[in-house]
């Protein structure tokens, strides 16, 4: 039975943990929310992995409506704390679409930790690309996982994109250096270019996706038009900590989400924007071909305190 309640409590939506929060009693808005209350949302907040920032800017901006009477309401209440997690999410949202070269190929770098499902969401990238009729060609710089190469390979197929690997052990600047220069003479709109999982702790590792960066721009002028960062949305705060290590090493220009639609807890996707103001451009919901979507700040926001 204890379990089962667990469960029951774990699945309950955001908002509903919000309202039993806050609205405790019938008059409690129209009193103003005590200070009891306002400490028992950070702590719900934080459970659901809004990071320190976000929940205190959430949790004063609903105290501060609440004290000048401007929330009375349950749909007002509701309402405010969507609106302040829409403006958190929305704050980068005008660099939120992918950036492409002006003319000639444009070149996308994929990094993150190992089992993120970065492989995955290159393919699922791939095959929209191709349905917006682009050109695309895989790189699997990704050269020592057992396996990867050949993955990558399947997914290419799967997508209908071109695909260019190398021998287990090559080194991963000279893969992507000969992919962009395969692009250019197939004619590929965009290189999609995989690379090694690995630990943000590993500094040695972290040095050669900087050489891989460094021999893309050097090959091609702009390049890489996107370093995007593929994060495990269920690992909760650990992302963050991912996530600023690789800013430290690379020029991270967005996030994506990876298996958004396997967790609760997405209040990490506010505090990704709140601390890093990294745009977060695509989302995986599903294994399907199809499950990778453009982020939209309003939608999330609305989805997280009904899901």
């Amino acid at each position: 039975m204890t379990r089962l309640v667990r469960r029951s409590e774990e699945k309950k939506a955001l908002w509903q943990r919000i309202k039993e929060v806050a609205l405790t009693d019938v008059s409690v808005l129209a009193q103003g929310l005590d200070h009891a209350a306002l400490e028992r949302l950070e702590e719900l907040l934080l459970a659901h992995d809004f990071g320190v920032p976000a929940t205190l800017r959430l949790v004063d901006r609903v105290e501060g409506l609440a004290r000048q009477a401007k929330v009375r309401t349950e749909p007002q209440l509701r309402q405010a704390v969507q609106d302040e997690i829409t403006n958190i999410l929305g704050a980068n949202e005008a660099d939120g679409a992918l950036r492409f070269a002006p003319d000639g190929c444009s070149v996308f770098l994929m990094v993150g930790v190992n089992g993120v499902g970065k492989t995955t969401t290159i393919g699922k990238l791939a095959h929209r690309l191709r349905q917006d009729g682009r050109r695309v060609l895989l790189a699997a710089a990704d050269t020592w996982r057992a396996g990867a190469i050949e993955q990558l390979r399947i997914w290419a197929g799967r997508a209908g994109a071109d695909f260019v690997g190398a021998a287990p052990g090559a080194d991963p600047a000279a893969v992507a250096f000969d992919a962009v220069s395969a692009a250019q003479a197939r004619g590929a709109d965009v290189v999609i270019v995989d690379t090694a999982g690995r630990l943000h702790t590993q500094g040695d590792l972290m040095a050669e996706l900087a050489k891989v960066e460094r021999v893309l721009a050097k090959k091609l002028p702009g390049a890489p038009h996107e370093t995007l960062l593929v994060l495990d949305a269920t690992v909760g705060q650990n992302a963050i900590a991912q996530a600023r290590t690789f800013a430290n090493a690379l020029r991270l220009t967005g996030l994506v989400l990876a298996k958004l639609d396997s967790t609760a807890k997405g209040g990490i996707v506010v505090a990704l924007q709140e601390e890093l103001h990294l745009p977060v451009k695509l989302v995986g919901t599903g294994e399907s071909l199809d499950d990778l979507q453009p982020f939209d700040a309003a939608r999330f926001a609305r989805q997280l305190l009904t899901a």
